[in-house]
């Protein structure tokens, strides 16, 4: 520990500690806390008990003919961007002719199903209207196929048999998510558990193929064209975007906020503009907008203002580089496989794990512009080159290859 901090400690217990210590012994002995209900948490880890499979449901949603889905999602937050992805999915598999069904799993704030569709009304409402919502999965009932979509809800659809078949959305590499210990180890045993993948993008297909032996198909991502369009920017002001997210560590907050510092020290009229998380809590010293958690307009006009937006990953990359490029300025991501599978040299700026190297990089093409215009122009392109509708029929593709599959093995 270091020195001065150490001294710093014991003179606080010196002066806080001693007394607030003896004021509680004269008020009696402090409440006990609760225990931490480990077991309790984690039961659904090794829950065994199976839903069986419903063959009158199955003969009769077959005679209907309609493929249905369940799809077992965790609670989400405003905005999430992840639940965006699934719902984008989910209504556009409405309109290609399946019926989903949405249940939450293990849900601490919705407990009945009108909440949770007013929520989702409010907040999502890119969510089809045809599309069935149930704030439990005590209520789901047979399906063609059942999706989980986070790590926590495979172990439940491990557990529900009641569907033709099990699939799999996954949009990153959840083990990431922790340190390596027991939640490490609990999201990467999902991926042994046999379902079929539906994966955001090349890097986690081949790696849930070549580390799991998982059956797995691919989407790409596309952009919501009615908020993300291309404008020029208005002024000379060097000025970059930095998508900070202290508290998600793959983010790279620390590491990206070093290269924006090395990169104001060459560049002193730099302005930063800062979203994604409130950072009025840490020390600046350079020009900034913190502007915190916004909605995807707000980005949006924010990207139009900046030569370049910095959104480092080390997972999976996140929808903004598309929607970056989308809007006419210029993604800068990290290199590696986690990210080529969308970015390249062409229509981005791809750097190294090192805020140095990345500050450097910025520097050279804020002072090439010609060089950066190029980026920018091929960025563009790209980006309009893409579609959700076309995601969404291979997706379609994908699962009803996966049904008819195993509907051959279960009619044998």
């Amino acid at each position: 520990m270091n020195d001065h901090v150490a001294v710093r400690g014991l003179r606080y217990l010196k002066n806080n500690g001693v007394k607030a210590t003896l004021k509680r012994m004269k008020k009696g002995p402090a409440p006990i806390p609760p225990k931490n209900d480990l077991l309790g948490f984690f039961h659904f880890i090794v829950d065994r008990e199976k839903i069986p499979f419903d063959e009158k449901a199955y003969k009769a949603a077959k005679k209907e003919g309609k493929i249905t889905l369940n799809w077992v999602i965790p609670e989400m937050s405003p905005g999430s961007g992840g639940h965006t992805t699934i719902f984008r999915f989910v209504s556009n598999l409405e309109k290609l002719g399946f019926h989903s069904k949405i249940y939450l799993y293990m849900s601490p704030t919705f407990k009945d199903n009108e909440s949770i569709r007013s929520f989702l009304k409010q907040h999502f409402p890119l969510l089809d209207s045809r599309v069935e919502v149930y704030c439990d999965v005590e209520q789901m009932g047979f399906a063609h196929g059942t999706v989980a979509t986070a790590w926590t809800t495979a172990y439940f659809v491990k557990r529900f048999d009641n569907t033709v078949s099990k699939f799999y959305f996954v949009q990153d590499f959840e083990p990431y998510f922790y340190a390596h210990g027991s939640e490490y180890e609990f999201a990467e045993n999902t991926y042994k558990m046999g379902f079929r993948g539906i994966t955001a993008g090349d890097w986690l297909r081949d790696l849930m193929r070549r580390e799991y032996h998982m059956t797995a198909d691919s989407f790409h991502f596309s952009y919501d064209d009615k908020i993300y369009k291309p404008k020029e920017k208005t002024d000379a002001t060097p000025r970059v975007f930095f998508y900070a997210r202290p508290v998600t560590p793959r983010r790279d907050f620390e590491l990206g906020m070093l290269a924006i510092n090395e990169l104001w020290k060459k560049i002193p009229n730099l302005e930063v503009i800062f979203a994604g998380w409130d950072v009025s809590n840490y020390e600046i010293p350079f020009p900034h907008q913190n502007l915190g958690t916004v909605t995807p307009q707000v980005l949006a006009d924010s990207y139009v203002k900046c030569d370049m937006c910095l959104i480092i990953s080390n997972t999976n990359l996140s929808l903004l580089p598309l929607e970056v490029m989308a809007c006419n300025s210029v993604a800068v991501c990290s290199k590696g496989e986690n990210s080529t599978w969308m970015v390249n040299e062409e229509n981005s700026v791809l750097v190294d794990y090192d805020p140095i190297q990345i500050a450097d990089t910025m520097e050279y093409y804020l002072k090439h512009p010609d060089k950066l215009a190029q980026i920018r122009a091929k960025g563009l392109a790209f980006a309009q080159n893409t579609s959700w509708d076309r995601e969404a029929e291979k997706v379609k593709e994908a699962i009803l290859r996966g049904i008819e599959e195993d509907e051959a093995k279960r009619e044998k």
